[in-house]
């Protein structure tokens, strides 16, 4: 049961970091944890990197779920 909840974790907080970085949600980016990165790299890039980490994150649940499952 843990092991599914994690999976879901993993994929919730993906697309939202996903969609974060589609619709350039401004309230995403101002937040402290985020500022590190759009100080660091700029908006567009900080976009692109979330994008992609939300997307690795989705990647790594339907993974998990796979093998978990022997599907």
């Amino acid at each position: 049961m843990a092991k599914y909840f994690m999976m879901i974790i993993f994929a919730v907080t993906g697309l939202i970091s996903a969609l974060a970085s589609i619709f350039n949600w401004d309230w995403f980016f101002t937040a402290q944890n985020a500022q590190y990165a759009v100080k660091r790299f700029g908006r567009q890039q900080s976009r692109l990197i979330y994008g992609l980490l939300g997307m690795a994150l989705v990647a790594m649940s339907i993974y998990f779920y796979l093998s978990t499952t022997g599907k």
